[in-house]
């Protein structure tokens, strides 16, 4: 009757991965946790959990996450499954594929974009 799904390990301890700023990554970042970018990455992110990229953070490349929210910059295929913020601070430039998108007033949001319910089954990592 009260059937809840089993949280992994992640969720029970509440942790976040995180690139401090100054940091530079050169290449692709997979993660089942949620993520904090305020370094730069040039490569691709791939997550089952959710982005955020800081103000002074940016990424060069193809994001897919569940969810982001964008103040730094971004460039490159956006795929968010469920909610893309994109705050006032924020740069976005490229093709977004997100089921909702909130758009904060003074954000810089230059991309094609189509809401609609993204399926799992796409991979930004390896181009599918």
């Amino acid at each position: 009757m009260f059937d809840k799904k089993p949280k992994n390990y992640t969720d029970l301890l509440g942790k976040t991965n995180r690139i401090v700023e100054g940091t530079i990554i050169k290449g692709d970042i997979e993660s089942i946790a949620d993520f904090r970018l305020d370094g730069h990455l040039i490569g691709n992110f791939n997550s089952k959990g959710k982005l955020v990229i800081g103000p002074a953070g940016s990424v060069i490349g193809d994001i897919l996450a569940q969810n982001l929210d964008v103040e730094g910059k971004a460039e490159g295929k956006l795929v968010v499954e469920e909610i893309l913020n994109v705050k006032g601070t924020a740069t976005i430039k490229g093709e977004v594929t997100c089921g909702k998108l909130a758009v904060e007033p003074g954000a810089k949001f230059t991309a094609t974009c189509v809401m609609k319910t993204v399926t799992p089954s796409l991979n930004v990592v390896n181009g599918e």
